[in-house]
């Protein structure tokens, strides 16, 4: 939502928005452009003469602001049908996929961004360098970040998209994995049959899903066979290179600053969307090589005591080994401690098993309660927590249940050594504890 305020600012619209917990940092960088951004929601709030009222998925037709348009006959619109809407007039580059989506997306964007196609954007992380998440670009080309959560990516119709994996998520809408596969297939037959889907190989329900694509459609893998490959990664201290071939023909080498394969493939999807468009190599090797990221992805968040800070967005099994992964070949031996927070009790009860196995690679886990998102809290949300950490336990981790912020500091605090790597991870507000710590080091600098 403030990347599409952000966008639309760029554009000449007129903004107001709310939110029941804004963040001091979203609230300073809507002000400095003179938006105010209101705590809670109340019909007072909604200029009578407002055009349009737009909406994030996590609110709900009772909200008083959105009953207040329908009293005045102010059309609404939910956020993925406003991006439709600005769609109509751009070439739609839309990045979908149950893991990798912001990564990737700001990746294309970055790329077309210093390779001068000035493109718009709009994103669900801030891009480091940038400090943004959304902006409205002066050339036709619209890159998307795209939800397959209540089917939104089906508002747009994108000239290329990516599908980067297709895994089980989003417990609360999605029935079953096979109406999660039939919204891919559905979003892959949205993409003009003049257009490109890029897909990632070797994930079966990802290369089914395409199949449903009238466009043209283009793989990518670690592995041989497909059309988009990578060979000899090789981790940096700053993050990982590797060879790229398109077919079987040697394409480029590429330098990331961001760790990790699940990177790699990241970048895959990148660059194949991004000779699709036209973009020269070696205009894709000097942006890649300077992108730093996106905010919450294995952002470094400083040090504290001697003691490394890093903080993710990973809420699924998957991104969770992942990003461990990622932080085993950095770090190498140095104790690695992961504060996870599980994001949605729907979430962490289908997949506890497996959520329960991907924490194999931390030394040390701290686990808090459920962050609700869309859900009502409830007890469920610290009695799931504690099976979880009961669980990963029984097999023999180490994996304590934390009941609040407090108890996560204390622990750390007491037990966390120089040269040990903390690292929050989670979709909800566990990246609190690094602020705390900074407040602490601040208070303790000025006494």
């Amino acid at each position: 939502m403030s990347a599409l305020g952000a966008m639309l600012l760029d554009l000449g619209w007129f903004v107001s928005g709310s939110d029941l917990q804004p963040t001091e940092l979203l609230s300073q960088s809507f002000l400095r452009r003179g938006v105010g951004i209101q705590r809670g929601h109340d019909v007072v709030l909604l200029p009578p003469r407002t055009d349009v009222l737009v909406y994030s998925a996590a609110i709900p037709a009772a909200n008083p602001e959105r009953e207040a348009a329908r009293r005045l006959n102010i059309p609404e619109m939910s956020y993925s049908q406003m991006l439709g809407e600005l769609m109509r007039s751009r070439t739609g580059v839309c990045i979908a996929g149950t893991h990798g989506k912001s990564t990737t997306s700001a990746m294309v964007a970055s790329v077309l961004l210093k390779s001068g196609r000035d493109p718009s954007a709009c994103i669900g992380a801030e891009l480091c360098e940038l400090g943004k998440s959304g902006w409205a670009g002066g050339s036709e080309l619209f890159v998307v970040e795209s939800c397959e959560y209540r089917r939104s990516f089906l508002d747009f119709s994108p000239s290329f998209a990516a599908i980067l994996s297709v895994e089980p998520d989003h417990f609360d809408y999605f029935r079953d994995f096979d109406e999660t596969l039939e919204a891919f297939r559905q979003f892959a037959a949205r993409v003009r049959p003049t257009g490109l889907v890029v897909v990632r190989g070797d994930c079966a329900a990802a290369v089914a899903a395409a199949r449903g694509a009238s466009a043209r459609v283009e793989t990518f893998s670690l592995g041989t066979g497909s059309d988009w490959g990578a060979s000899e990664l090789r981790p940096t201290p700053d993050g990982i290179r590797f060879r790229t071939f398109h077919g079987s023909e040697f394409f480029s080498e590429f330098s990331l600053r961001v760790p990790g394969r699940h990177n790699v493939l990241n970048a895959l999807a990148a660059i194949a969307l991004c000779h699709a468009l036209g973009v020269p190599s070696a205009d894709m090797v000097a942006s890649l090589a300077s992108f730093r990221g996106v905010r919450r992805r294995f952002e470094y968040m400083g040090t504290w005591r001697g003691i490394t800070l890093l903080d993710d967005y990973a809420h699924h099994p998957t991104e969770v080994q992942a990003t461990l992964r990622a932080a085993r070949e950095r770090f190498g031996g140095r104790r690695l401690w992961c504060v996870f927070q599980p994001h949605q009790v729907s979430r962490t009860r289908a997949l506890l098993r497996e959520f329960a196995e991907s924490f194999e690679l931390a030394d040390e886990l701290l686990i808090a309660p459920v962050y609700a998102a869309r859900e009502t809290s409830d007890a469920n949300h610290d009695f799931i927590a504690q099976e979880l950490a009961q669980l990963i336990a029984a097999s023999g981790g180490r994996a304590r249940f934390c009941p609040d912020l407090d108890r996560i500091r204390a622990t750390l605090e007491d037990e966390a050594r120089p040269g040990d790597v903390v690292m929050t991870m989670g979709a909800g507000d566990i990246d609190r504890v690094h602020h705390e710590f900074t407040r602490r080091l601040q208070r303790n600098l000025a006494s």
